[in-house]
């Protein structure tokens, strides 16, 4: 090889690596105050919020630009495209990625960026159908009763069953079970002294329901089958008819106009399965999972079924997040684009774990974890903090943004006072990326067929605050200091208690202004890093107290790396009461949690509601108590932004007391109007007054002396 070729391939080499490295707006960065202070008015185009663009129609370079001129005009300088029905060609076909080519081309004219949904309706997972056609060997499958058959005694029940995986008999008098062998699909078994009923459990190719764009029927069904989620080969075909078909038409723009890929609700309807579950699970546990099986289909458990039940809710979790989530994520950061996706029931856990398993194993390696907020789960008359789910995941695992996918839905319709409301509620959550919903082409009428909230004068103005809100909710890293556990793995279990225990937690503490942030038992096992009396987060926040809300249980390492984190100096609460049982790899063998390692007297229980006062950090003090405002804190180099929103309907005035000492300014993120706030004082501590009107938000800014 010649000279010039050596240095024209190291060249090239480069700008490939210097192409993919992350930017700014796709890490946690530490800018200085001068630096946010010049963005601020017109913040990087990349943290624009974006709205969900609905391709429905012929896509000409018409239609497309008159689309886009109406998007820019509103304010937005990024759209996400969802494909639709009535297109020129089908989805994933040539002419659909021709006509993304020419939206590329339309937005980059205009300074405006592209996120792409990838799939063809929702949820995420079917490739426009082609599952169903080329690979059915790929598509989902499911654990459902092939039959319930019943036997007196002496009875012989002798069945073919094809595809039965399990098989479980159950007295009906005492409720007792034994599991019944199923070789070859050949179901045979001879009751005992009793009345028995007997439920047989196959796996077959069943789907969770879709909505494809590939569709005539245009309706929610089986016939798009989603991928075998558990199966890391589907995925890999699922990415090879996506996301690195985008790549061969449009691959010179990403990172720069096409900014990454959203998902959409991927979840499970039927309790899951994958031809490699029995033996990932038996590698993970140790036994063997499938007599078992079948009792997750019986009406009475026992208390041995639960825990086994809980082992495969935890493998399946794991199979999810590994080989369905995470290649996804891996790709997306090796092609210098973003992956973020939001889950289906994620805004409530005890739906949520059936179809979802574990909120932190599914997006952890995601670079932008969400909620959806399309219906009327927040409003005026509903407050809810399960934003803090995708925010807590962004905070522990180093990613500076949450999306929001917001309002298709809500009824009754929005006006831009209300949709604002909801936008500042989830913002002092930590959500910092939204999705608008929804603006349909102009394909068909010739006029964009936006929301009528979008159709407000006021509108432009309320996308532009949004855009400022959310840069300087992205700016440095947050500050949370409290870590409240999810306690997922008691879910698994049934406890329905646990739920509502933590629901009340977390409305007590944002009540009194203790910011939170959600933590899994997989990151207080391994996940933060145990210093001196603190669990540090890969984006550099420190939690100084955990609180745990009433369980059942709780992993034996979790609990010795809090009992260390407590002996250190870090305080630990529990809510009424200590876990009943502690796991210790398997929930099988779990063991009832007063024969364990500990006695607790290293933490607190705290019983009945509290106003959290004892807490021995605080990062805001109210003069006086004002369960209405709420906030959330980020540090920069030089500088402390703290986010102020008062929820309720009445003017709030107060004294708020912060641990930073320094000069105190107020910014407004709808108008762009900064102002030296009065402050004083107090030892190490500032305090000022606090002023906010109805629904008002307010950042104030804190210039570290």
């Amino acid at each position: 090889m010649s000279l010039r070729s050596i240095i024209l391939l190291t060249v090239g080499v480069f700008c490939i690596r210097q192409s993919l490295a992350q930017s700014n707006w796709q890490k946690i960065t530490m800018p200085a105050l001068a630096e946010v202070k010049a963005n601020f008015m017109n913040p990087p185009s990349q943290y624009s919020s974006t709205v969900t663009w609905g391709w429905d129609g012929n896509m000409t370079r018409d239609v497309i630009a008159r689309d886009l001129d109406k998007l820019y005009s509103f304010g937005f300088r990024a759209v996400t495209i969802e494909a639709g029905y009535n297109m020129a060609g089908k989805y994933l076909s040539d002419a659909w990625f021709q006509s993304i080519k020419v939206a590329v081309e339309e937005a980059k004219k205009r300074g405006m960026h592209i996120w792409i949904i990838d799939e063809g309706k929702y949820p995420s997972g079917f490739a426009g159908g082609k599952f169903s056609e080329e690979h059915p060997e790929l598509r989902m499958q499911a654990l459902t009763v092939a039959a319930r058959i019943h036997a007196d005694a002496g009875e012989t029940i002798d069945r073919e069953v094809p595809d039965a995986v399990s098989a479980i008999a159950v007295n009906t008098a005492d409720k007792t079970s034994r599991s019944i062998d199923v070789n070859n699909g050949k179901l045979h078994f001879t009751s005992p002294a009793g009345s028995w009923d007997i439920t047989v459990v196959q796996h077959q190719f069943k789907t969770s329901p879709t909505r494809s764009a590939n569709n005539p029927a245009k309706g929610k069904d089986g016939t798009a089958s989603l991928i075998d989620y558990l199966n890391p080969e589907a995925t890999k075909q699922f990415l090879a008819y996506t996301e690195e078909q985008y790549k061969k038409y449009i691959g010179s723009e990403f990172g720069k106009t096409i900014l990454g890929f959203r998902g959409d609700e991927p979840a499970f309807s039927y309790t899951p399965w994958s031809p490699n579950l029995p033996m990932v699970f038996k590698q993970k546990k140790g036994y063997d999972i499938t007599p078992y099986l079948a009792s997750f289909f019986i009406k009475d458990p026992s208390p041995e079924q639960i825990k086994a039940r809980a082992d495969f809710y935890d493998v399946w979790s794991d199979m999810f997040g590994e080989n369905f989530f995470k290649p996804q994520g891996d790709w997306c950061k090796a092609n210098g684009v973003e992956y973020m996706v939001h889950l289906d029931k994620d805004d409530d856990m005890q739906p949520f774990v059936r179809s979802g398993g574990d909120f932190f194993k599914d997006m952890k390696d995601v670079q932008i974890p969400g909620v959806d907020v399309i219906w009327h789960q927040i409003g005026w008359d509903t407050v809810a903090n399960f934003p803090k789910f995708a925010s807590s995941v962004s905070h522990i695992y180093n990613k500076p943004r949450a999306l929001s996918e917001s309002f298709a839905a809500y009824r009754p319709k929005l006006d831009d006072e209300h949709a604002k409301w909801i936008l500042d509620h989830q913002m002092v959550r930590g959500i910092n990326l939204f999705e608008m919903m929804f603006m349909g082409s102009s394909a068909a009428s010739g006029t964009p067929r936006a929301q009528s909230y979008m159709l407000e004068p006021a509108f432009p103005d309320l996308v532009k605050y949004t855009n400022r809100a959310c840069y300087l909710l992205s700016a440095g890293r947050p500050a949370t200091q409290v870590a409240v556990y999810l306690p997922t793995s008691s879910l698994w279990m049934g406890d329905t208690k646990t739920d509502k225990s933590e629901i009340a937690l977390a409305e007590q503490l944002l009540n009194t202004q203790h910011d939170f942030d959600f933590v899994s038992e997989q990151a207080l096992e391994t996940d933060l890093e145990l210093t001196k009396g603190e669990f540090k987060t890969a984006s550099g926040t420190t939690y100084k107290t955990v609180i745990v809300p009433a369980v059942t249980v709780m992993s034996e390492v979790a609990i010795h790396r809090i009992r260390a984190f407590a002996k250190d100096g870090g305080q630990v609460i529990f809510m009424d009461k200590t876990p009943d049982i502690l796991t210790k790899g398997t929930f099988l063998k779990a063991y009832d949690a007063a024969h364990g390692p500990t006695n607790y007297k290293w933490c607190r229980v705290q019983v009945g509601p509290t106003d959290f006062a004892n807490i021995t950090n605080f990062d805001v003090k109210l003069r006086k108590p004002a369960p209405a405002i709420k906030y959330i804190h980020r540090v920069i180099k030089d500088a402390d932004i703290y986010f102020f929103f008062n929820e309720g309907a009445e003017e709030q005035t107060n004294t708020a007391t912060i641990t930073q000492n320094g000069f105190v300014y107020a910014w407004d993120a709808m108008t762009g109007d900064m102002t030296n706030e009065m402050a004083f004082k107090q030892g190490e501590y500032t305090s000022f007054q606090l002023k906010l009107k109805s629904h008002e938000t307010r950042f104030y800014v804190v210039v570290r002396k």
